[in-house]
């Protein structure tokens, strides 16, 4: 079965850390540009981070330049978001996505979410 799977989600208190995991079966995640989304309630999707096939590229919002940090296993077939000095406005619902590359907008392959709630 193809899917993506998001995990690594929970209940963190402001200034505290996470690592999102996006694991992959049924293909390679190695030949696709691997994108973080969030959506939180009432807001539209942003675009969190990015990273290219080859890890030669990534690209992070404005938002989340220098907290959050995005890397591959490829050995695990995993692509993790490692989320530092997390605030309450991080609070969202994680998605990962697969796409040819960074800048597609049409992608591959979604996994269904992890929640990530920021609060004291």
């Amino acid at each position: 079965q193809v899917q993506l799977v998001e995990s690594g989600g929970g209940l963190v208190q402001p200034g505290g850390s996470l690592r999102l995991s996006c694991a992959a079966s049924g293909f390679t995640l190695d030949h696709y540009a691997i994108n973080w989304f969030r959506q939180a309630p009432g807001k539209e999707r942003e675009g969190v981070s990015c990273i290219s096939d080859g890890d030669t590229y990534t690209y992070y919002a404005d938002s989340v330049k220098g907290r959050f940090t995005i890397s591959r296993d490829n050995a695990k077939n995993t692509v993790y978001l490692q989320m530092t000095s997390l605030k309450p406005e991080d609070t969202a619902v994680y998605y990962c996505a697969a796409a040819p590359v960074c800048s597609d907008r049409e992608y591959d392959y979604w996994g269904q979410g992890t929640q990530v709630t920021v609060s004291s």
